[in-house]
């Protein structure tokens, strides 16, 4: 059962934040990281790692944990969404 609607992927959710005469190639230059990186996080084909959400933090003015709740929300909203095994709940004995 889904706690909550289709949460954004973190990539939506930074290209808001990006100023729309920014391109992704000088983002990824004041990120320090690569162009194909930035893009792949910007189009939802990458996730964002602990590493990116400090770059993210540190030249936004947010905190890492912001970036890294909203890639678990999607992750986790992702997975509810599969098919998944039955688990039975661990029986603990004594």
């Amino acid at each position: 059962m889904s706690r909550m609607h289709n949460p954004a992927h973190p990539g939506e959710v930074l290209r808001e934040w990006l100023p729309e005469t920014m391109t992704v190639t000088q983002a990824a230059k004041d990120l320090q990281v690569s162009r194909v990186t930035l893009s792949k996080v910007l189009n939802g084909k990458a996730g964002v790692t602990a590493g990116m959400a400090l770059r993210l933090s540190a030249w936004l003015g947010t905190t890492p944990e912001v970036w890294l709740g909203m890639q678990a929300q999607w992750d986790l909203w992702q997975a509810e969404h599969q098919p998944r095994p039955k688990i039975e709940p661990m029986v603990r004995v004594g």
